[in-house]
């Protein structure tokens, strides 16, 4: 192999670029694209205990990595390890023979037609929060915690049915103590035994308990009773609890999920893909409606727009699945804030052979990992790349860019399968939300960090004027 190392971002004596990345990955990432190119290495770490990372921030060596050499980049990296233990190994970690085997179970459970029937739901829980929003202390809200909340209701009515309510409670105060957790040993150098009895092992360890004994009992229950019986009456075998809108919950058709041989999940199977759906199906939906939420109230011209397309086509009704086409400038503001915003801000790999990459060597075994934060700013692919601009989402201009230069549910066999459900959901609430009320924005510099997701670490107020 003829092509040469990356080069290496600049760091400290002895310890490279940990500090870097430990207080500010996002803009270590950002700056070490500009000032060395497109593949660079991060050193991290003392002698003995270094990390190397490698950065790929072109389009066409995203694409490589997640899609055209797809099988030499594996989530076999200490991230994806500690996720694993944190929350099972569901569609987001699982691997070869078990990934494919998933995959063909829970697909047909993600199919367009299919999370077209939570449109409903989706809406009555956006509407149930505009509405709380009414009573909100001077018509403040933080949008993040405000969409954390009601991601966070609508995933768990769409797996639990009935049994939300204890559902969201159990979710609110553990996830967030695990999503920390996770992170902080998926990016530090080193870390202690899970089972060593330290402070913080015991608060995740209970914490996860809750959240396995949370979903082993549901599944359970509905193990025992597998028919139920919907709004209209209908008593279907495997239907699982339907909601108010008489849609079966999403657990009880995974746990009835199986393909032409009769192959079914597990019951711990079943709940580890729960668990997935509930990390990946409301934060990452969160984020990308609080700041689609927030570049609107920072942009009124942008606002006006938006709303004036909700009220050409919606009027006084509510949305429903089939206006998702109708809403275009809508879902180019979704869009826009997914690509200034991507929930998440870098996907990792490790390579299993040496290859190159935009010129430059990659050795087998290397920590790789691909950005949307860097991508998504890339010069090449976006004039201006830091200003606010829907019409970027045009059919003529997303025509005129590479595949990746836009990524945010990944690419490749291991896309996101929630990619239909978290924009449906997503253009959705923010056309009820633009129904209800005009914003305007309070916090406008918002400081950002990366954990599992992106993280806002400060508030995201905006100030509501009902209509």
């Amino acid at each position: 192999m003829t092509a040469v190392l990356a080069p290496s971002a600049a760091g400290l004596p002895v310890i490279g670029s940990l500090l870097d990345l430990q207080r500010d990955s996002l803009n270590a990432f950002l700056r070490a694209q500009r000032e060395h190119g497109d593949v660079v290495r991060f050193v991290a770490g003392p002698p003995g205990f270094r990390v190397e990372l490698y950065g790929v921030f072109s389009a066409e060596g995203t694409q490589q990595v997640l899609a055209t050499e797809s099988a030499n980049f594996r989530k076999d990296n200490k991230f994806y390890l500690e996720v694993r233990e944190s929350v099972g190994d569901g569609l987001l970690t699982s691997q070869d023979a078990d990934y494919l085997r998933q995959r063909r179970l829970v697909q047909p459970l993600f199919t367009r037609r299919r999370v077209d029937t939570y449109a409903a739901t989706m809406c009555d829980e956006a509407t149930a929060a505009v509405q709380r929003w009414h009573n909100a202390p001077d018509q403040v809200i933080d949008l993040l915690v405000e969409s954390t909340g009601l991601t966070l209701r609508t995933v768990s009515r769409i797996l639990f049915g009935a049994d939300v309510e204890a559902a969201v409670e159990v979710v609110r105060r553990n996830f967030p103590l695990i999503d920390d957790y996770t992170r902080q040993r998926g990016f530090a150098p080193v870390t202690l035994p899970r089972h060593w009895p330290t402070p913080g092992n015991r608060r995740a360890a209970a914490a996860r308990r809750e959240l396995y004994d949370l979903c082993d009992e549901i599944i359970e229950r509905r193990r025992l009773h597998p028919r139920a019986q919907d709004d209209h009456g209908d008593d279907r075998p495997g239907a699982g609890t339907a909601g108010r809108d008489g849609v079966a919950d999403l657990l009880g058709l995974l746990a009835d999920a199986s393909d032409a041989d009769g192959d079914r999940l597990s019951a711990s199977e079943v709940r580890d893909q729960v668990l997935i759906f509930l990390l990946a199906g409301h934060e990452t939906t969160a984020t990308s409606v609080a700041f689609a939420l927030h570049l609107l109230a920072r942009h009124p011209d942008a606002q006006r727009t938006a709303r004036e397309e909700v009220d050409r086509v919606l009027g006084t009704r509510r949305p429903g699945a089939k206006d998702i086409d109708a809403l275009p400038y809508v879902t180019k503001v979704l869009k826009e804030a997914m690509r200034l915003y991507p929930a998440a801000p870098a996907i990792g790999r490790r390579a299993v052979a040496d290859t190159e990459v935009d010129g430059y060597r990659v050795p087998a075994g290397a920590n790789v990992f691909v950005s949307p934060w860097v991508t998504h700013r890339h010069p090449d692919y976006w004039e201006d790349p830091e200003r606010f601009d829907p019409e970027r989402f045009s059919p003529e201009a997303e025509a005129a860019r590479p595949r990746y230069a836009w990524f945010p549910f990944g690419g490749g066999p291991r896309a996101c399968i929630g990619q239909h459900f978290s924009m449906l959901e997503s253009v959705l609430a923010l056309s009820i939300v633009l129904q209800a009320y005009e914003l305007a924005a309070i916090d406008t510099d918002v400081a950002l960090s990366q954990g599992i997701t992106l993280q806002a670490t400060g508030p995201l107020r905006c100030r509501l004027t009902a209509r």
